[in-house]
């Protein structure tokens, strides 16, 4: 393989919006290269269930996706990019090299959005995707206690997957009030989404759905036992062995921002046709606002054909779930002094009284400096604080050294 291979177009992420915009680039005669850090195309909503055989859709486009002309990168992530130069810089498990691009589709997703509460450090204490990830590929819930809880239409899938594959589900838990998810309801139905509520209500039939309530903390020794739950004026305590929690979704705009493209709160901003504020530099899906997948197939083709074809009906949708399930300003006192809120190195929020933004953080504590690079504590203390982390710089992930020194050098 050469040092660097040059697509005309190359799209990163292979989820449905990534999916779409290869698919509609390569039938349109472009030579496409697909890049993804998972070893199947999916994402996390297609993700390969052990159990389960996938949906109609998702058959549809992954097997469209399998009779396109397109050079897929599983296990590959993109560690640098230069808007400029047009070139990403990619490591695989066996080395790294350079990708070029005349036309780059950024289609990288959201990740699950914690908010810390006391307790939510303890085993057990899991993202509801997350859980339903693993639940996926092998995991045995077979019995298990579990108590979802958060915010968004993510808690009732997860909630009706875990129950499927044998869990016996305590509560939902979620936080938006009756008014807002009654009104969500109805105005949901105009996008086709009412029979998919439909088949999630009938998988949950005599499961307890407490609205207007969150977690107030998670107790255990050596691992999660119990959690609280404040159900209006009171406390209610659900013996559990998982509390799956997800407070919505945040989006990955890390390689944008690295990429140079505009930010409007926090979202990438884009025009007709799905282009950004770069040239030759398009976005699709969820980093553009959190819609679902209908949304994110319509905007991977605009992005991957490069013409406005429509997308744009999923605007008010997209508005609809941010006002119905944006957290509510009570959640952010769930934290107390000693709670942890940045995992990776152990910072507990009272190390962060008196400060005003994200670099302070960063300087006075390692806030966000581990791991996860802020992955996690970032949308965190971004809603607690009101902090924007939008400062990237390469490696967007951990890399080898050889990666960083030496790009296009593989690993034999």
């Amino acid at each position: 393989m050469n040092e660097r291979q040059e697509f005309d177009v190359v799209v990163a992420g292979a989820g449905p919006a990534g999916i779409a915009a290869a698919c509609a680039a390569a039938e349109s005669g472009a030579a496409v290269g697909l890049i993804d850090d998972n070893s199947e195309p999916g994402g996390q909503v297609w993700r390969r269930d052990r159990s389960h055989a996938p949906s109609q859709l998702a058959r549809f486009w992954l097997n469209r996706l399998e009779r396109a002309s397109i050079h897929r990168f599983s296990q590959t992530r993109i560690v640098a990019a230069t808007a400029r130069s047009r070139v990403l810089v990619v490591e695989q498990p066996r080395g790294s090299f350079e990708v070029s691009y005349r036309k780059l589709v950024l289609a990288t997703g959201a990740r699950e959005r914690f908010l810390p509460f006391p307790g939510w450090t303890l085993p057990g204490v899991v993202g509801a995707g997350g859980l339903q990830a693993l639940v996926k590929s092998g995991l045995d819930v077979q019995g298990a206690r579990i108590v979802v809880a958060g915010t968004g239409p993510l808690l009732l899938a997860a909630a009706s997957h875990l129950r499927l594959a044998g869990a016996r589900i305590q509560a939902i838990v979620e936080q938006a009030p009756l008014p807002s998810l009654t009104r969500f309801a109805l105005q949901s139905a105009r996008y086709g989404k009412a029979a998919q509520a439909l088949g999630l209500g009938l998988d949950l039939i005599g499961v307890p759905l407490h609205v207007s309530s969150w977690i107030e903390a998670a107790e255990g020794a050596r691992r999660v036992s119990a959690v609280r739950v404040r159900v209006l004026k009171k406390v209610k305590t659900y013996p559990c062995d998982y509390v799956a929690t997800s407070f919505g979704l945040a989006p990955n705009i890390e390689l944008p921002v690295l990429a140079g493209c505009e930010i409007e709160d926090g979202f990438v901003a884009v025009t007709g046709g799905q282009r950004t504020s770069v040239k030759d530099v398009y976005a699709a899906g969820e980093i553009t606002g959190i819609g679902g997948v209908d949304s994110a197939l319509a905007e991977g083709q605009e992005a991957g054909s490069g013409n406005a074809l429509g997308a744009d009906r999923w605007l008010p949708f997209k508005r609809l779930l941010h006002d119905t399930f944006n957290p509510r300003d009570e959640l952010r006192s769930l934290a107390a002094p000693e709670t942890i809120v940045c995992r990776c190195e152990d910072v507990r929020r009272s190390a962060l009284d008196g400060m005003t933004c994200w670099r302070e953080a960063k300087l006075q504590t390692r806030c966000g400096m581990g791991t996860c690079q802020g992955r996690v504590c970032g949308a965190a203390l971004q809603f607690l604080n009101g902090w924007r982390n939008e400062s990237v710089r390469p490696p967007l992930l951990p890399a080898r050294v050889e990666t960083l020194a030496n790009p296009g050098r593989r690993s034999r």
